[in-house]
């Protein structure tokens, strides 16, 4: 008897323990879906809590916390990412009104909840905030980049009052000894902190996620895809961009970019299965890019000929990496029909107030309702219809300036992970 007691005394134990291990595990997930419902309402008061919105003190400390924190929004509510998994990034500014539609589009596309969209923003806004993490149909993060204009903004890499005025001689800069005197452009302008924003936010943003988040820096063949706010994208562009990168390993082992956009204004559905293969020129192949962890691995090494090249944009810095540092030279394969558009009529290079996206975000409907109604989208394969050879096209390559300040270039190169200046 006592040994059939001690025996049901084991078995009790045992299930105890089992039992109480179960317990915990549910309340473990239970507080994992909590958080994950409540982490919305977790960082508006984040800024909430701060005596001034308007504080870029405060939301210094409010975007480094998120940058710490690395919140999924949705985690829980779709599978985790594969090592082959694609990411999309999306730089953000402060264009809600062009946003939203790129959202939209996003929605509808197929297969979008098997991807991680991370929003990165040069801007902390509320409304903006609130419709990035009211999003549902797939994985979500937020990633800011910290050394913005809007956190410095009286100082670098803000504009520092004593720094040179944009216009103002070499010889009259050195005279009142204002801080950036010696750093003028090749057309003999000073820093805008605008423009130089945009270069250096593009390079964090690429470091940020290769290298540095942890979702992504352990995905080995994850394919990156770049879009900014003022795009619209096609239902179909996931399965393109599948699609493209299976015809790369078989027939065009060296395309290390893969092109889902076109500046061309008519969008002709006709070649909707059709790709081209062509040197990478940045006048026509610079939306809608995607690239992997080898290909970027490629560009970090130069990071030197990226962040000392006295040029404000982020593309024509990287055909100067292309031309002059590259070993494997960027080719491009892409897909004649876009599937990556740009609405965006108003923005950096444009000064109207008034700024209505409706038309061309109407005319980019129509195309795409078009191309669906004509069966033009999710073809069966692709056909490589043209290919150049290496040297029979080149971007003249003329630098516009606006990045010469030895203060943004050493800002990029310390951006730059396993990087010492």
């Amino acid at each position: 008897m006592p040994f059939i007691i001690k025996k049901l005394s084991r078995r009790v134990t045992l299930f105890a323990a089992v039992l109480l291990c179960t317990l915990c595990f549910l309340a473990f997930i239970n507080r994992l879906i909590l958080l994950d419902y409540d982490l919305q309402a977790t960082m508006t008061q984040h800024l909430q809590n701060t005596d001034s919105k308007n504080d870029s003190k405060m939301i210094q400390k409010l975007i480094e916390r998120i940058n710490d924190e690395q919140i999924i929004f949705n985690d829980l509510k779709y599978e985790a990412l594969q090592n082959d998994s694609i990411v999309i990034v999306v730089q953000v500014h402060k264009r809600i009104t062009y946003l939203r539609h790129l959202i939209q589009s996003l929605s509808q596309a197929k297969d979008i909840s098997k991807t991680l969209i991370i929003f990165s923003h040069d801007f902390y806004d509320e409304e903006i905030n609130k419709l990035v993490q009211n999003i549902d149909f797939c994985k979500v993060m937020q990633i800011f980049y910290p050394y913005s204009i809007q956190t410095h903004p009286h100082q670098f890499p803000g504009t520092d009052p004593q720094d040179c005025d944009r216009d103002i001689s070499k010889s009259d800069a050195i005279k009142i000894k204002c801080k950036n005197a010696h750093f003028p452009d090749l057309y003999g302008h000073y820093r805008e902190a605008k423009y130089t924003q945009m270069k250096n936010h593009w390079w964090w943003k690429l470091n940020r996620i290769f290298d540095e988040l942890n979702v992504t820096r352990s995905l080995s063949d994850m394919q990156l895809l770049l879009l900014e706010e003022d795009y619209m994208i096609a239902p179909d562009f996931l399965h393109i961009l599948s699609q493209m990168q299976s015809l790369s390993k078989r027939k065009c082992s060296y395309c290390n970019i893969l092109s889902l956009g076109t500046y061309i204004e008519s969008t002709n559905y006709d070649s909707y299965n059709k790709v081209e293969i062509s040197p990478w020129l940045t006048s026509k192949h610079n939306m809608g890019m995607s690239l992997n962890r080898t290909t970027w691995n490629d560009i970090k090494s130069c990071a030197k000929y990226f962040c000392s090249y006295d040029e404000y944009n982020y593309d024509w810095s990287l055909q100067n990496v292309n031309y002059n540092c590259l070993t494997n030279k960027l080719f491009a394969m892409i897909i004649k029909s876009p599937r990556v558009f740009h609405i965006g009529e108003c923005g950096m290079h444009h000064n109207s107030e008034n700024c209505d996206p409706s038309q061309a975000i109407n005319r980019i409907q129509f195309v795409i309702e078009n191309a669906m109604l004509s069966k033009k989208f999710y073809p069966k394969r692709l056909k490589v219809t043209k290919m150049y050879d290496e040297y029979e096209s080149k971007d003249n390559l003329k630098p516009n300036g606006g990045f010469a300040d030895l203060r943004d270039q050493v800002l990029c190169l310390n951006m730059t992970t396993f990087y010492t200046f």
